[in-house]
């Protein structure tokens, strides 16, 4: 299992395995009538809340800097530790841990100022030197480079008490963006054995860990805001269905990424409310750029033009989501609309195949897993699509471990998942630059890696702006992504739970702002 790649996908609450099959209960509004009555009422203190979220015994892990095989586990240290920033919806980057941050004139050198008040839950002030301490462990884990792209460890320092300097190799006007997705605060020098019970900064202090469930009690000193709950108990469940049943039980309140089979039955019950999170996962299929036989930027742009996605997006998702452009981060504010939505074209698919002497006599494997619902059935799906344009695709289920160790990252021919939809500059900065750390298909195109410094090198959003356009064209035209469809998230609740976060990924794992009705 790889770390880097497990590392991401729980922080984005990607294995919540039910969401490509997300459903919603009242034709694409946010919330259902049970959830709009709960949010119409005054926020109460007090309260526990019962929340179920996806894991396996075999993966529970207690270090904030780890991995996070269990959106569970993941679920209990984002509300136990604090990043630097949070995603927000307008903007997309917001203060948590650092109150503030500002650039040099080159975008270079980042300073980010620790907020007033935060302190560890055992009452010690937070310092400048264990966020410094803090990072520095983050970036020597072995996707440390993935995590803070373009920092290196040596060039993480204190200045003062409140203080941290980041200096980039290179200007970088999106770092703050950056930070929000790993950068737990612990304090400095605190042992691995220590991990188990080591304070935090969050909203809510451990009371209880066992086994992946956990306890998680109001930190009434937290610098954040006002915290509603008295506690959160998280239970581990291995399946969304056994999930969903302990919802409709009463045993929890939140079914986290449940899935569209509970959410119709959850439609029928006035008891229970509907939380869609539209563009909650991306689920594309990787073309290997480097070498093999997608290495011929025509037979890419033929893969592209093979897949139905109208069609995908009905029977894979079950409807639940939207057609995407072949460009990763459809959530980004500045995604690029002007970009012609890419058509199903089975003679110009040809006419490619042909001019780029592709060998249609041989059969292709496409590597899937069933980590999630429907991504093997979106691979055998595309495959059936592929035949139509002479393409013939044997599709290869691999069980997850192997997939992760073998195939991922060095396969011709395979699906992914991401579970954070971020922005566009996020996934050309983890998986589409040269020197990516995760970079899924071997791109590497000297003019992307150019526009991206150009989108990243410059505070004027004019001409950041008009970079990003050129980036997008660019990954639309000839990049190794095929990325037919946007899955929707959906969680279901308790008609009594209140202010359930509706943003995407990381953001969705924020409960400091639930209260009970």
């Amino acid at each position: 299992m790889n770390i880097t790649r497990r590392q991401v996908l729980w922080a984005g609450g990607a294995i919540g395995a039910a969401a490509a099959l997300a459903a919603c209960s009242d034709g694409g509004s946010p919330t259902s009538s049970a959830s709009k009555a709960a949010d119409d009422s005054k926020p109460k203190k007090g309260g526990t809340l019962r929340i179920g979220a996806l894991g396996r015994a075999g993966a529970i892990t207690r270090d904030p800097h780890g991995t996070q095989g269990n959106e569970s586990d993941y679920l209990i240290l984002a509300l136990t530790y604090d990043t630097l920033t949070v995603p927000g919806a307008k903007p997309n980057t917001k203060p948590r841990l650092a109150a503030s941050w500002e650039p040099s004139a080159d975008l270079k050198t980042w300073k980010f100022t620790i907020a007033k008040g935060a302190a560890f839950h055992d009452g010690t002030p937070v310092t400048a030197d264990d966020v410094v301490w803090s990072l520095r462990r983050l970036r020597n884990t072995p996707s440390g480079a993935a995590r803070l792209p373009g920092i290196a460890a040596k060039n993480i320092t204190a200045e003062g008490t409140d203080t941290v300097v980041l200096v980039s190799d290179y200007a970088n006007a999106e770092l703050p963006l950056l930070t929000r997705l790993t950068t737990f605060v612990l304090k400095k020098d605190t042992s691995d054995k220590e991990l188990d019970k080591a304070p935090g900064t969050g909203p809510f202090k451990l009371d209880w860990y066992r086994s992946g469930n956990a306890r998680l009690v109001r930190n009434d000193s937290w610098y954040g805001g006002i915290v509603h709950l008295d506690a959160i108990e998280v239970t581990m469940f291995e399946t969304p269905q056994a999930m969903a049943n302990a919802l409709f039980a009463g045993q929890i309140d939140v079914a986290s990424n449940v899935g569209a089979v509970a959410a119709r039955t959850a439609a029928s019950r006035k008891d229970l409310q509907v939380v869609r999170r539209p563009n909650d996962m991306s689920m594309p299929i990787v073309m290997r750029t480097k070498s093999g036989p997608f290495a011929d930027a025509r037979v890419r742009e033929a893969m592209r033009l093979v897949a139905d996605r109208d069609t995908l997006v009905k029977q894979v998702l079950s409807g639940y989501g939207t057609v995407a452009n072949d460009i990763m981060g459809t959530g980004d504010p500045n995604y690029a609309k002007s970009i012609p939505q890419r058509k199903r074209d089975l003679a110009r698919a040809k006419e490619l195949l042909t001019a780029a002497k592709f060998d249609l006599s041989k059969t292709y494997d496409l590597v899937t897993t069933e980590d999630i619902a429907g991504l093997a059935e979106s691979a055998t799906l595309f495959a059936q699509q592929a035949r139509e344009a002479g393409i013939k695709i044997n599709v290869v289920k691999q069980e997850s471990g192997t997939f992760w160790d073998k195939t991922w990252l060095k396969g011709d021919l395979y699906t992914t998942y991401w579970g954070t939809n971020d922005s566009v500059v996020f996934f050309a900065s983890k998986t589409l630059v040269t020197e990516a750390g995760q970079n899924e298909s071997g791109f590497a195109d000297t003019e992307f890696d150019a526009t991206y410094r150009k989108v990243i090198g410059t505070a004027d959003e004019a001409a950041s702006g008009s970079a990003l356009t050129e980036l997008q064209q660019i990954e639309y035209d000839r990049s190794g992504y095929l990325l037919w469809g946007m899955a929707d998230g959906i969680d279901l609740a308790a008609a009594k739970v209140s202010n359930l976060p509706k943003l995407p990924g990381y953001g969705r794992v924020q409960l400091e702002s639930v209260w009970l009705a």
